[in-house]
């Protein structure tokens, strides 16, 4: 049987060494220890280069005690790099839920240590041990595959869906769900919306033209189309100054009709043209009420003729008063929010052009939920309603 290795503690190293120097003969003095002359010399070696740093014990690294500051700041420096690139590789997987993170530390097992990776990434390293042995609890399965599908989904809407609208497409594959867990699997999943914005007012009523009573007063829901239309301006800054939005919407499907994007606020480039589209996409109905604002592009002569010709009923909100023309003003929060402030930078005039077009026409008018239809699009509101007036 292999007799046992003795071990010596510290003390016991160091006091060998330092009496070692004062003898004449070092195999004497090794003797007299009861240890080799070779075990003696390499403990000589090691204390004249680590100094009361040579014998910590196992785990301890050797540091002399005049580089201690330093080892400790280039152990902090790799611990750092270390961090970094666990972090970095696993990127990809941080918004995917515990699975994808178990999955990837299981995966670079041999690049990482397991308790770094698990300290890193905010992973209980029993729970990870649990499950890399035993799988993943059933309950579990089932919430990783919900956040998949909320993340699927909220990409799918090009990150313009909230909550309510996520549970309805949810609903619509046969989940139930409370808004609170939808909100907690977002969060988790940092899956959030960008806040809504203040815009600036592009109305001007300082003018002396006939200004028209509010006659809408606030009655948005309507039975048939072509009823009531209303209408309202903003502006969209590019690159190279203001692009100016004008857009006229049917209240009774949501749907913009016609729209205008130009470069100047003329009646003839923002409310005349926005009506041009309007009248090829609708037919105008006697007695259809025309809602806006008391801007001069709508109070103008040009345009009330136009209206006139078409025995419109004009309508007006309230001075100050933006509530009266709300369902406009949603329409542009929706449009800055999902488009505009997403972008990291100023684009030129001809890109923005061609991204309004693509929201309005593609996302607006034909994918996008309205809260106003019961959660449907308005294709989907249209098929199952009689239409009661011709396009």
């Amino acid at each position: 049987m292999t007799e046992k290795r003795k071990k010596y503690d510290c003390i016991f190293k160091i006091d060998a060494v330092k009496l070692s120097f004062e003898r004449s003969s070092l195999k004497e003095f090794a003797d007299e220890l009861g240890i080799s002359p070779c075990l003696l010399t390499s403990w000589r070696k090691t204390y004249q280069r680590f100094g009361a740093g040579s014998f910590l014990g196992s785990g301890y690294a050797r540091v002399h005690p005049e580089d201690i500051f330093t080892y400790g700041l280039e152990k902090k420096a790799k611990e750092s790099a270390l961090r970094y690139e666990i972090l970095k590789n696993a990127s990809p997987h941080l918004c995917s839920g515990k699975l994808a993170l178990y999955q990837f530390i299981k995966s670079n097992e041999k690049k990482y240590p397991i308790a770094k990776m698990c300290k890193v990434l905010n992973v209980c390293n029993g729970t990870y041990i649990t499950w890399k042995y035993k799988g993943i609890p059933k309950k579990q399965q089932q919430i990783a595959l919900l956040k998949e599908n909320i993340a699927a989904i909220f990409l799918h809407y090009k990150k313009y869906y909230g909550r309510a609208k996520i549970i309805k497409e949810l609903s619509a594959q046969g989940y139930t769900i409370s808004p609170r867990m939808v909100n907690t699997y977002m969060k988790q999943l940092g899956l959030r919306k960008i806040a809504k914005r203040k815009f600036k007012v592009t109305t001007d009523s300082k003018h002396t033209h006939y200004i028209s009573p509010n006659v809408l007063n606030r009655a948005f829901t309507v039975n048939s189309p072509s009823k009531i239309w209303v209408s309202d301006i903003t502006y969209i800054q590019t690159k190279k100054g203001f692009l100016y939005l004008t857009i006229i919407m049917d209240l009774y499907d949501r749907k913009i009709i016609g729209w205008s994007l130009g470069t100047r606020l003329s009646t003839l480039r923002t409310t005349l043209a926005a009506w041009e589209m309007a009248i090829v996409n609708r037919t105008v109905s006697k007695g259809l009420i025309f809602h806006s604002d008391r801007g001069v592009q709508y109070a103008n002569k040009a345009f009330t003729s136009k209206l006139n010709s078409y025995q419109c009923i004009r309508s007006m909100s309230r001075k100050g008063n933006s509530i009266d023309n709300a369902v406009c003003e949603s329409f542009f929060n929706s449009l800055k929010r999902e488009l505009i402030y997403r972008k990291s930078e100023l684009i030129n005039q001809k890109l923005m052009r061609g991204e309004i077009f693509e929201f309005i026409e593609n996302w607006y008018n034909k994918n996008r939920m309205h809260s106003a239809l019961n959660y449907k699009t308005i294709e989907q509101f249209n098929t199952n309603r009689d239409m009661k007036s011709p396009w």
